[in-house]
């Protein structure tokens, strides 16, 4: 199943990352981004450690157009790391998050369309210092959803909504699924949801060499508390320093009903909560 829903989303990546021609019907851009930082301390009064980190973020689009047909598939990659002197490595960023989008147009700026999405990540995390017991791992979990509706797009901007949606979590750890983590039943490795999604994108330069990229996804399940939606918000700043240097801004907010925590006060028992990531690098980028 993992290595079917890889190759599915890298489909287009592999088929269409070559040189094409210039009256292809496809339109590629990609880029990697690798935000590297390292402190050494040798005697400083002032006290601290020495350390380095690092992000590596992979972002690829393959569209196709032809007549009224609009075929858009987006991936991004994010992985992340800490080293402190006395301490081994430790994951501090890890994302997958591949959409293929199929759409017919119906009329100016409007199509119909199918949506398709994965997510994950591709290492095991923890809830440092504690290194023994996994909290996540690859499709632990991991989210496909499907959706139909109505897409609105104009340059920059896209705006789909499908009332008719399924969202599928994925728990294929043992340990974590006999926990019933991330909302699936206790034992069980999957979990289905019917409901309706709203999926937003907007990229634009809104300064010279500075450009907003950001996209949300709201899922509610019909079926159980509909009221709680779901949400997962990334908001992107890149400002670019000339053909090789950036410096990038990154914050992804994320609430899931189904997600437990547990707080600072470990005499309650874990909920839901706010999750939120910021990351601020300056560094190398390859576009390809």
């Amino acid at each position: 199943m993992k290595k079917v829903l890889i190759l599915l989303f890298l489909l287009p990546v592999f088929a269409f990352a070559q040189d094409e021609p210039k009256d292809t019907l496809w339109t590629t851009s990609g880029s990697t981004t690798l935000n590297f930082s390292q402190v050494t301390l040798n005697n400083w009064a002032a006290g601290g450690k020495n350390s380095m980190s690092g992000v590596v973020m992979v972002n690829y689009a393959a569209n196709y157009k032809k007549d009224k047909l609009n075929w858009d598939n987006t991936f991004d990659f994010r992985y992340g790391f800490l080293k402190e002197e006395d301490q081994k490595l430790r994951k501090s960023d890890d994302m997958i998050d591949m959409s293929s989008k199929l759409g017919i147009e119906a009329s100016k700026n409007w199509y119909y369309s199918a949506l398709l999405n994965f997510k994950s990540q591709f290492a095991a995390g923890y809830d440092y210092p504690d290194t023994d017991n996994a909290i996540s791992k690859f499709m632990a979990p991991g989210y496909l959803s499907i959706g139909l509706g109505m897409d609105y797009k104009t340059d920059g901007f896209s705006l789909m909504m499908a009332p008719v949606s399924g969202k599928f979590t994925f728990v294929t750890d043992d340990d974590l699924s006999d926990e019933g983590a991330f909302g699936v039943e206790e034992g069980k490795t999957m979990r289905a949801e019917l409901g309706a999604t709203v999926k937003a994108q907007l990229k634009k330069d809104i300064w010279e060499n500075v450009t907003l990229d950001t996209k949300v996804d709201l899922f509610s399940n019909y079926l159980d508390q509909p009221k709680n939606i779901d949400v997962d918000w990334t908001f992107k700043i890149i400002m670019k320093v000339n053909d090789y240097l950036s410096a990038n801004l990154i914050t992804q907010l994320i609430y899931d009903n189904d997600v437990k925590i547990q707080g600072d006060d470990e005499t309650l028992p874990p909920s839901p909560a706010l999750q939120f990531m910021e990351s601020f690098g300056v560094g190398l980028t390859f576009k390809f």
